[in-house]
């Protein structure tokens, strides 16, 4: 058996036991065919618990919160949901399989190949091996670039938009009112901008993202003058020990563990033991929606 058949093994079973605990105890197939449509939950819970998951990922979960979060996006397996810059695909191992067993579709939105260096493009290959060339486990997965003269979606087709821990980064390179824009454009009216990022409230920080910690206000004026409408906040992600004053910046924290600074040589002797006690990050969790008209038609 190949790699990714056990991996796709590993998943498919812990999924079948998921939705055969919803079904009382029938088949697999009775139970995919009558608790799936009506038990999102449970399918979560089974990817989540899936094989496929490495148990240092899943180590996260107690930080990241993933089910909590998607659940307050409201992300449902039938839509076609952009996850904006997934890096190595942390939360991609939990939204594509979930998206396929609803039968939805995921784009995954990256920095441009072209001008990226070596190691960049390497990771991009990687992802596309792991994510876009194994359809049984992760689904109808499509990468695309989010960048000048490229687009994240086809225009007004995603029901979600969602990026975890990249606002900074967006910031930090100038591109932060485009950025928002396009997420804006890819979505449907009344579609769903999901955002988790590190929160520089409460301490005083630079404003362009250099910390790697943004401020709530900043990340709600610029959506909103993308256009789009706040509508909720949550505290699923926040950690109050955190105390945001740190030598290399969030990158001190786990899962990083930075102790220079960046592109130089780590120093054995820094102590990481106060850091690595905080955990991962203080984090805002936001909620917009691209607004419909009041008369109920689509806004264009």
């Amino acid at each position: 058996m190949t790699l990714k058949s056990a991996l796709y093994a590993g998943f498919a079973a812990s999924l079948a036991l998921g939705l055969a605990a919803c079904g009382g105890g029938e088949d697999a197939t009775t139970a995919t065919q009558e608790a799936a449509p009506m038990d999102d939950a449970a399918r979560l819970d089974a990817v989540l618990a899936g094989d496929h998951r490495s148990d240092e990922e899943r180590a996260r979960d107690e930080f990241r919160h993933p089910k909590e979060t998607l659940e307050f996006f409201g992300l449902e397996p039938t839509m076609t949901v952009v996850e904006v810059y997934p890096g190595g695909g942390w939360y991609t191992q939990v939204i594509a399989p979930y998206m396929k067993t609803g039968g939805g579709k995921t784009y995954a939105a990256s920095f441009p190949a072209e001008g990226a260096s070596e190691r960049a493009r390497a990771a991009l290959d990687t992802f596309r091996k792991t994510y876009v060339e194994n359809p049984d486990l992760y689904g109808a997965v499509e990468m695309t670039t989010l960048g000048e003269g490229h687009h994240i979606a086809p225009e007004g087709s995603a029901d979600m938009v969602v990026t975890f821990r990249n606002i900074h980064s967006f910031m930090g390179r100038g591109i932060a009112e485009e950025t928002f824009e396009e997420f804006y454009r890819a979505l449907k009216p009344g579609g769903v901008l999901g955002i988790v990022e590190h929160r520089a409230d409460g301490a005083e920080l630079p404003r362009d993202g250099s910390s790697g910690y943004v401020y709530t206000d900043d990340v709600v004026a610029m959506a909103e003058a993308a256009g789009f409408e706040f509508e909720a906040a949550s505290e699923i992600n926040a950690n109050t020990a955190d105390t945001k004053d740190h030598p290399f910046g969030v990158w001190t924290l786990p899962p990083v563990r930075r102790s220079a600074q960046i592109n130089g040589e780590d120093d054995p002797s820094f102590d990481r033991a106060r850091y690595d006690a905080i955990g991962e990050s203080d984090r805002m969790t936001l909620k917009f929606r691209k607004p419909i008209a009041a008369d109920g038609a689509l806004l264009e």
